[in-house]
């Protein structure tokens, strides 16, 4: 269950899945806010997937802004797709991705959300909310990097593969979680063909951290 190359159906898409309980150990791809627009030159760089596959997830968890479907139909030919709607997200998004997506990896529960509140709230504190229930919070919006501790949980924001605002850096993110822990690591470039010299023999890209 939950591993990568999986077969896929040929009668329509397989995202997201129904798959909520995996096991551990797994390597979780994490990426938000991609923000690629059918009429638009922006893409989801190829690199990006490669990496996915080289570090062998067997999960991939997309935090909302997708904004079209072809983002995450390549996206789950990797391993099966967890989704979350964004508030860019198209019509279609709207009405197949929840607001949240609740899951289990071992002993550990993990929430997904996109992370726009209200105005005045900033998706730091949105993800915050979840953080009593969860080991683990994976959000985006903000397209910030980021890991932090809250509550007792993680709060992962991959930032974005494809548009970093005003951040110094692209990211993605992957999550590395066994029985006993959770860890995670983000991957920040500044351009998606540095992607190709990042190996999983190699020590974290940029921040890491873990919680038993």
């Amino acid at each position: 269950m939950g591993q990568p190359g999986h077969d896929l159906p040929p009668d329509g898409p397989v995202w997201p899945t129904t798959e909520r309980e995996f096991a551990a150990p797994l390597t979780i791809g994490v990426i938000s806010d991609t923000h690629v627009y059918a009429r638009g030159a922006r893409r989801v760089s190829p690199h990006v997937h490669d990496l996915f596959r080289r570090f062998g997830c067997g999960l991939i968890v997309h935090c909302g802004d997708a904004n079209v479907g072809e983002v995450l139909d390549d996206l789950a030919e990797i391993a099966p797709l967890v989704g979350v709607v964004g508030n860019n997200d198209d019509d279609e998004l709207q009405d197949r991705l929840p607001k949240e997506a609740w899951f289990d990896v071992g002993p550990h529960r993990f929430a997904a959300v996109h992370g726009h509140g209200t105005a005045r709230q900033s998706a730091r504190t949105t993800a915050k909310t979840y953080a009593r229930r969860a080991s683990c919070v994976i959000f985006g919006h903000s397209h910030e990097p980021l890991i932090e501790a809250a509550h007792g949980a993680i709060l992962f924001n991959p930032g974005s593969a494809t548009d970093r605002r005003w951040h110094a850096h692209f990211g993605i993110g992957l999550i590395h979680v066994t029985t006993e822990a959770i860890r995670p690591e983000l991957v920040l470039f500044d351009h998606p063909a540095h992607l190709v010299n990042v190996h999983p023999d190699d020590p974290p890209v940029a921040g890491n951290g873990s919680i038993a």
